[in-house]
Order: structure tokens, then sequence, then C-alpha cells
């Protein structure tokens, strides 16, 4: 008889096991076996023996496998049957703990479901089962009604956030809530109504809520309207980046587009032809576009010399042809005059300084008459609270934007994941842990 050790729940226990080494794996007889049914509590005898074959841990890049004699046992009075148990068997799958426990290990680097199933030797389903087992141990918990849900946030929050993004594709999307200040996921549902942040609060707790001071969020009058009727002393502060991004694509491009039109009706295909390739100009601020000449002539581009390419270097002058631009037409010079205008308000002190300053963008844009500033100007008088709240608190949406990326990183390594629990459950674990997705597995 040989001693053979296995861990069990943390435990390391002992169990006295038969051990004859077979080709291609081990055989095992256990000598434990059941004495009394389960069922009626009366005394078994051995009736035969049930074998099985456990998947173990890969050794060297080789399956290794356990063949287990197990003893099988029948009630002499109710007559049920019970096989001799197997303690180091996972359960649910014909595999090894010690294997489960590799597969979990792999997954927690950020493996995909594909590259550990050919390392394991396992099929897809399979890890992924695991992996999903794994992480409800993390993030569920039993609700008070025996219902699955989320486990509530350990930390307490000062500055959420909320922001929605496309789950799939014809226009169905979920909706994150994230704390600000370590970016851990604390909420996900989908949908992008009211709903979502209502059932949030529900799971929090209006004391948890009541710690809370603001929350960013971009420009959806769902989410806002939602925190100020379940918690009025919350305030809501209009992202920075949704604001500016709103300008250099609702304003400043359509803008641009509508006057190529009309250079174009008007046959002045020079005109045009410099303003098709004055987009991404426009949104450029000064500080970058003097740095950008400054690198004026540097190698951007190696090219190759097998396909006949040349190399591609930073060009310059786009100051120059900046300022030519701004002064060729009143439009534009407006374009100019509020991106000006909007970085500055975003470094006011305080919000009355940054609200006077915004009313002033809003009666200038006013002023212009054309309809692209119109609809800009309504925007910021639409949120003028929000926006001004950003004096206070400084918040931004860069943890979302990081969020937004370990979303599609999720998606693109693991080519889509339809199961949307699953997918969900990833992105908590993902949030709580910081791992690195690894890139996508190419044969």
């Amino acid at each position: 008889m040989q001693a053979s050790r296995f861990r069990r729940g943390g435990k390391l226990l002992m169990t006295t096991h038969k051990v004859r080494i077979l080709s291609g794996g081990v055989a095992l007889e256990c000598c434990d076996e059941p004495d009394r049914c389960g069922i009626c509590g009366a005394p078994m005898h051995r009736n035969g023996v049930a074998p099985v074959v456990l998947r173990d841990v890969p050794f060297g890049g080789d399956c290794c496998k356990c063949a287990i004699s197990r003893i099988r046992c029948r009630c002499s009075k109710c007559g049920h049957c019970q096989d001799q148990p197997v303690p180091f068997k996972s359960r649910g799958h014909m595999i090894t703990r010690k294997l489960e426990e590799y597969t979990e290990a792999l997954l927690e680097e950020g493996g995909t479901l594909k590259s550990v199933a050919e390392i394991t030797g396992l099929g897809k389903n399979v890890v992924k089962e695991i992996d999903k087992q794994r992480l409800e141990r993390h993030c569920v918990e039993p609700g008070k009604d025996g219902k699955r849900v989320l486990k509530k946030p350990e930390r307490q929050a000062r500055i959420l956030g909320i922001d929605e993004f496309l789950l799939h594709e014809g226009h169905q999307y979920a909706t994150v809530i994230i704390d600000m200040d370590t970016g851990v996921i604390l909420w996900i549902a989908k949908g992008k109504k009211k709903e979502v942040v209502y059932g949030f609060i529900e799971h929090v707790g209006l004391e948890w809520m009541s710690k809370v001071d603001a929350v960013s969020c971009d420009m959806n009058s769902d989410f806002i309207d939602a925190f100020q009727e379940k918690c009025p002393h919350i305030k809501a502060a209009c992202d920075r980046f949704h604001i500016v991004k709103n300008f250099n694509d609702k304003v400043s491009n359509e803008v641009r587009k509508d006057m190529i039109k009309e250079l174009t009706a008007e046959w002045k295909e020079d005109e045009a032809a410099r303003l098709k390739r004055a987009k991404y100009l426009l949104m450029s601020s000064r500080s970058t576009m003097r740095q950008k000449d400054q690198e004026a002539g540097r190698i951007i581009g190696k090219g190759s010399e097998l396909f006949n390419i040349p190399p591609s270097t930073r060009k310059g002058s786009r100051e120059e042809r900046y300022d030519e631009l701004i002064r060729s037409n009143e439009l534009l010079f407006m374009i100019d005059w509020c991106k000006k205008a909007l970085h500055d308000s975003y470094e006011a002190g305080d919000a009355e300084d940054m609200r006077r300053q915004i009313e002033n963008i809003i009666s200038k844009c006013e002023s212009t008459g054309n309809r692209r500033f119109l609809w800009f100007a309504r925007l910021l008088g639409g949120h003028l609270d929000g926006i001004a709240t950003f004096a206070d608190y400084k918040v931004t949406n860069s943890k979302f934007e990081g969020t937004s990326q370990r979303t599609k990183t999720l998606r693109r390594s693991s080519y889509g994941l339809p199961d949307d629990e699953y997918f969900f459950l990833k992105l908590i674990d993902s949030s709580h842990k910081g791992i690195r997705l690894e890139a996508p597995h190419r044969i």
C-alpha cells in the first residue's frame, strides 16, 4: 500500500491507495468503500467494479489520464447501487481537481478559451464551464429570495461613472456603472434606460448611495433623471470628452462638409479640395499643430524596399495652413474661437466661473445663425448644470474609456461571446484584477 496526497478545499489530505503504473495513465484501486446505504441506511455489499478514466494535467505536451477501478456496492434491502467516491475528481467533469485548478490559473492570467483548451487538451465548452464556475465564486452570491445576485461593492465609492456600449447589432445596448477612483465595475445590465439605474440603487441600498457625491456621465438624460429621482443630493457631471467630441463631429466637421458642397456647386474645386484635406486640422489644438510642425521631416513610416514603398515623413506648416483657413471664412474662425473658449472654460476654478464662460459660448454660437452652431448652443444650454459641475470635481471618463477598450479586447480575443452572462462576469472580473488580456490566438 502507498499513501498518496491530494488537496481538497485548500487542505492537504491523506488517503491510502494501491498504485499501478499503466501505459498511458495511472490505475488507482481505492481502499475506501461505502458501508451504509445513503437512502435506507442498510449495509451494502460489493457488486462488481466500475472503472472510470479521468483526464489529468498534461505532462511534456502529452495527455495524461488516471484509470481508476472503483468498487460498486449494492444495498441488500432497497437495491440501491453506489459507486466508490473518487476524492480528487472534479465535480461535474471527468477530470482531476489538479487539472481544474491548472485550468483556472491559466484563465486568471488572461488566457482565452481556445488557448487554454489547446494547452490542457480539454474542449472549449468544458473550459468555459470551469471559467464560469470560477467567476461565479468571485462575483456572485445568493440573494434574499434564493436567486443569484452580484456581490455588493467592497469599497465605498465617492464618484460613479455610467455609460453604455453596444452589446449586439440591432441597437442592443448594455450599461456599465463603475467606481471612478478605482475603475472597478460595480453594476452591469442590459439596456440603457432608467430601470438600469433603479436596479443598481436597489442593489447597493440608499445608505450606500448617500455617501456618493457625483456621477460622471454623457448627455443621456435618462441616467441623469434616474439618479436625481432616487438620490437628489448626487450631482451629475457631464464629461468633457463627450462635449468636445460632439463639437468636433457635429459642428466642426459638418460645417466643413456644408462649405465643401457650396464650393463644389460654385465650381470652386481648388478651395473645396483644400477643405477636404482639413478635417483633422480643424479639430487639432494649437499645441498639437506646433508640436507636429517641430517634428516636420521626421520619418513616421519606414516604407519597404521590397514592395517599392517610400518612407513616410511628417509634413510641416500645419499652423500656417490652419491660419489661412480660419482667415478665409467667418464660420471657420468661429470654430477656432469655440475650441479655445471650451478649453479655457474647463480650466475654470469654480462652477460659477465655468457657467459664465459656457453661457458666453452659447451666446456666440447663437449669434452666428448657423444651424450647426445653434444645435451646439441648445446642447450646452440643456446640460449647463452638469457641465458646470465639472469645475467642482474635475472628473473625466478616462476610466470608462479603459473599460470600453477592455470590452473590445475581450470580444476580439474570444472571437465573440454570445453568452451575455458569461461576458458580463468576465468584464467584472477583469476590472477587479486588472489583468492584461492576451492577444487573439492565431494559427
